[in-house]
């Protein structure tokens, strides 16, 4: 294995470490979101106030202005360090946030005006004439309300994520990554803390949740800001102008529009399947959205660390035309997605009842919220290794500035999505709106591989191949290590029933967890795996 493969387990290790704490820190926060508002009206009118500005957070921040901001960040870094050089890329700087800024104030004031107007696709009136019409007419209008306010108090949440999404844009492609990992860990920290603070100074504790995003995003910006000084790079405004004028700037809105088109089919996903899941009974969007956390917990730790690693080495392999590390650094974290995936879904299928009551059950997330969420989680978990693969694969087409094919790949798994879901939630609710997810996010897989095709120089033959071996060894290793596992599980859930709900959940998830894991460890060691063992190199030194 080659050193630059090589050091996508070292960095992908440590910015491991940061987004492994940010993603407990995420779950403790669902933990506190459970156990003060359950999955009732305010746990379904604050997660769906939470995506409204997540969804424009993930089209204008994160997703959009990275793939589209680093590559033509790297660009201008590759062609030296004389001053003329410096002078241009400190104005590509200017304009480009200020032009973050700019558009997305414009969306801030513009969808905290027409709140109320889209609120009936989340909140469904009562049909006139129906039983107890007066009762469901006024939980309707409280529910309205409810998510018009919360989604009002959270929408500033898509500006203070903009910037530090532009900061992390410009530390990522310095090669540093650990001051952006750390953020999201003081986010939830401050929005849990914000709960227990607020809560009994505020009308209801979806409120003083929402205040906590608002405080918690600020800090994400404010806190990156220190280590972007260091780099030696200023942040200032420019015209409006020439924000829209700047030649990297151009590039960057080139590259953006179609990935924006992607990113938002793919995240209308969510937004749609929302929409329905609160026409399809109360409780079903909560409990969807604790059965997602937990599949992010395991997603976010790996998937999100190792696209982010890898995205400017792809595109400095690409810019270099280095197509032969291109193409073995982009399997390589394939495999190591696959060697996570799946013995992960096989070990959640398992013991997903004891983690949900584990994690979730408490005060107001009672048996049914575990029985809604269970179900849920078990078809979401399904889906686990396809958009594991999605994450890393898609940034080999940013690499290359090819963002048209994986927007392609989006829309097909959105106009998929929206039709399973409307096959699936009438006969199967909530798990059918989670089966949809998974088996959309299989054939974007199927589509990205497809395109590659496309690609310059790509081995789409050996990646896909490299792809399917690697996967059926994880699957054979899976059931090999489940086996034992699962005999013992009911055994132990028997055994521990009449002790408290820690040692009852708790005792038979540790255990089994154990013993799958070191059974998994050993046929890796003993088929001498080589992802396993780079990491085990790293592990000694």
């Amino acid at each position: 294995m080659s050193k630059k493969n090589k050091s996508i387990v070292k960095s992908g290790l440590v910015l491991t470490l940061m987004t492994f704490a940010s993603r407990i820190m995420g779950l403790i926060r669902e933990m506190t979101k459970a156990s003060f508002l359950g999955t009732g009206l305010y746990a379904d009118s604050f997660t769906v106030a939470f995506m409204i500005p997540n969804l424009f957070r993930r089209l204008f921040a994160e997703n959009a202005i990275s793939v589209a901001f680093i590559p033509t960040f790297k660009e201008y870094l590759g062609k030296g360090d004389d001053d003329e050089n410096k002078k241009n890329t400190q104005q590509f700087l200017n304009a480009t946030f200020t032009l973050v800024t700019f558009l997305t104030a414009c969306v801030v004031v513009l969808g905290i005006l027409v709140t109320p107007f889209i609120m009936p696709l989340f909140c469904k009136a009562p049909a006139a004439g129906s039983p107890d019409y007066a009762a469901q007419f006024e939980y309707y209008l409280l529910e309205f309300n409810e998510t018009t306010v919360l989604t009002r108090i959270m929408f500033p949440y898509l500006f203070l994520i903009s910037i530090a999404a532009f900061f992390q844009g410009i530390l990522n492609s310095c090669n540093i990554f650990a001051p952006s990992g750390f953020t999201p860990v003081m986010f939830n920290g401050i929005v849990i803390l914000s709960t227990y603070l607020l809560a009994p100074h505020t009308s209801n504790p979806a409120r003083a949740m929402s205040l906590g995003v608002i405080i918690g995003g600020s800090v994400q910006a404010l806190f990156q800001w220190p280590f972007v000084r260091k780099t030696g790079w200023k942040v200032g405004i420019a015209s409006i102008k020439k924000a829209f004028t700047n030649p990297g700037t151009r590039k960057v809105l080139s590259l953006i529009a179609p990935t924006i088109i992607g990113i938002a089919a793919y995240q209308m996903n969510d937004t749609v399947s929302t929409s329905l899941a609160k026409h399809v009974g109360p409780g079903i969007a909560s409990s969807l959205s604790y059965s997602l956390r937990l599949q992010e917990l395991i997603l976010g730790i790996f998937a999100v660390s190792i696209g982010t690693v890898i995205l400017p080495d792809l595109s400095g392999f690409a810019h270099k035309k280095d197509w032969t590390q291109f193409n073995s650094m982009l399997l390589q974290a394939i495999k190591i997605m696959t060697l996570i995936s799946i013995p992960i879904t096989a070990y959640s299928l398992i013991s997903g009842r004891e983690i949900i009551s584990l994690l979730y059950k408490n005060k107001l997330f009672d048996d049914e919220s575990v029985r809604l969420t269970l179900g849920e989680f078990r078809f979401h978990i399904a889906g686990l290794l396809f958009i594991a693969l999605n994450r890393v694969i898609s940034p080999a087409f940013y690499a290359q500035e090819k963002p048209k094919l994986p927007t392609l790949a989006g829309l097909v798994n959105f106009g998929s999505n929206i039709l399973l879901v409307l096959i699936l939630s009438r006969p199967m609710g909530g798990n059918g709106i989670a089966l949809a997810l998974s088996l959309a996010s299989l054939l974007n897989t199927v589509f990205l591989f497809i395109f590659m095709k496309k690609m310059e120089a790509m081995e789409v033959g050996r990646l896909v191949k490299g792809t399917l071996l690697y996967s059926l060894k994880m699957i054979i290793m899976s059931v090999i290590a489940a086996a034992p596992c699962w005999f013992l599980h009911a055994k132990l859930v028997e055994l521990f029933a009449s002790y408290g709900r820690l040692i009852a959940y708790g005792a038979p998830v540790i255990i089994t967890g154990l013993l799958f894991a070191v059974i998994g460890v050993a046929e890796l060691v003993v088929t001498r795996d080589e992802i396993i063992s780079v990491i085990l190199k790293k592990v000694k030194k």
